[in-house]
């Protein structure tokens, strides 16, 4: 089928993002044609403001529009606990569930060294830095129930505990294999209360 060149490009773009193959692209793309000018023009907008003032928390590394992040501003939260996550999304799924009242801390990523992904290739030496500033008694390791992120989790409690920091390991009510992103609230909750010293 012979397509404009914009509409081609367009579907080409779509197919870039996680889980868009070329016939989704395509759907999406003759959606977009149907959108008025104005409603294109505000995903366009939205798209370019998110890339202009969307930047990482200088403390935790989770997303904001503010240096710091209002979870690290917020000074009504609890800052002797740490939970420490694999991406920024994770922020946001715990979040959902209202029950957790501590700090994050966002890795980018967790150990995988056949991806070629060390230590130095997360944020652990700022969470390091992070714990001796002293003040926090408990570091939540909720990375994904994967055989990266339970990698890491060891990892990372081998590093932690002689620090005299208690580190906990969020309870297995997360399908193994499964994202913290893509979990309801409920399983989320489960986790977080069941999590278990490791």
């Amino acid at each position: 089928m012979i397509r404009p060149r914009s509409l081609a490009n367009l579907i080409d773009e779509l197919t870039r993002l996680p889980g868009i193959g070329e016939k989704t692209a395509q759907r999406l793309a003759f959606f977009l044609l149907k959108w008025s000018q104005k409603e294109a023009m505000n995903l366009a907008q939205a798209i370019i403001n998110v890339k202009e003032r969307v930047r990482f928390c200088s403390i935790c590394s989770s997303i904001t529009e503010e240096n710091p992040c209002e979870i690290c501003a917020d000074q009504g939260r609890n800052r002797d606990t740490i939970c420490v996550v694999e991406e920024p999304s994770d922020v946001f799924a715990i979040e959902k569930t209202g029950e957790y009242t501590g700090l994050y801390h966002v890795l980018m990523g967790s150990l995988s060294p056949l991806d070629g992904i060390g230590p130095e290739d997360l944020k652990i030496g700022e969470l390091l830095a992070r714990l001796k500033e002293g003040g926090v008694h408990e570091v939540i390791v909720a990375t994904n129930p994967n055989l990266e992120g339970e990698a890491t989790a060891i990892y990372l409690s081998k590093l932690v505990k002689p620090m005299g920091v208690k580190v906990t390991r969020i309870a297995h009510g997360l399908p193994v294999g499964g994202n913290l992103e893509y979990a309801d609230e409920v399983t989320l909750m489960k986790s977080l209360e069941g999590r278990r010293e490791i």
